[in-house]
């Protein structure tokens, strides 16, 4: 029996690949399930250093799987399921290491929400987005409310949830949903490209400018730059920042150690 999320482990990168085509890798309670113990230990595991989330065949992720949602209907059942969701959804939002979503296919409703959880979102020339919510009567959720007028601004975010229309891809990367957009074929290729890259990286500077990204448009000036300046602070007292320096003045390439 196949698991529902395929696991897969490049050196310091981890690619994990949703892996019930037949419900278009819908976010299944299986899945859910594991997602629960996938993301904290990434998040805490030091030897992973980026990680790859995309589908299987021509899905990303089709949302959540309408089969169980029908029953359980009342408020409590819901915020149940609903912070069960957080448990995973947190320690991926939280976590300093760069994530890539590798949009292979559609995603759609609460697929639309994890693939915008990618500090790089890649798509395929076959990828498509659908906020699929109005279709069933629900509300955007994990965090795609959050998200998505960040991404593409609040009037773009609201013609997309509220009418329910279908994005493309090339659309996508004019709108800013996502960053790159490639050929189907070599979606996962080019997207382990880049995350070898980024682990292979400064990890804590990498780290110190997602967080400061994250936090940019919740701060006042004031505040930011205080941060700003107690991050650089750190980054300066990293052995990156000294290999960093020696390697550019020696003109090679640095080794950094995340350290």
């Amino acid at each position: 029996m196949s698991l529902p999320i395929v696991v897969e482990r490049h050196g310091p990168v981890q690619v994990w690949r949703f892996n019930q085509p037949e419900t278009r890798n819908a976010i299944s309670p299986e899945i859910r399930a594991q997602l629960g113990d996938l993301a904290p230990a990434f998040a805490t595991d030091p030897s992973i250093r980026s990680l790859v989330i995309t589908g299987t065949e021509t899905s990303f992720c089709a949302g959540g799987d309408i089969r169980s949602m029908t029953s359980g209907r009342g408020t409590v059942a819901v915020r149940k399921r609903m912070m069960g969701h957080y448990e995973w959804l947190t320690p991926l939002v939280n976590t300093e290491k760069p994530i890539i979503t590798a949009v292979n296919g559609a995603a759609a409703g609460a697929g639309f929400s994890v693939a915008l959880l990618g500090d790089i979102v890649m798509a395929s020339d076959a990828a498509y987005f659908v906020a699929g919510f109005p279709a069933v009567g629900t509300l955007p959720d994990l965090s795609l409310l959050y998200h998505l007028p960040r991404a593409v601004g609040l009037p773009v975010a609201k013609d997309l949830l509220l009418t329910n229309r279908r994005v493309q891809a090339t659309e996508a990367l004019t709108l800013g949903l996502v960053s790159r957009v490639v050929p189907h074929a070599t979606l996962l290729p080019t997207a382990l490209e880049v995350a070898t890259q980024l682990a292979s990286g400064p990890a804590i500077s990498l780290g110190l400018t997602k967080t400061m990204l994250n936090q940019s448009l919740n701060d006042s000036f004031e505040s930011f730059l205080m941060k700003e300046g107690m991050a650089q602070a750190i980054a300066f007292g990293t052995e990156d920042f000294l290999e960093g320096t020696s390697a550019f003045r020696e003109k090679r390439r640095p080794v950094f150690k995340g350290a």
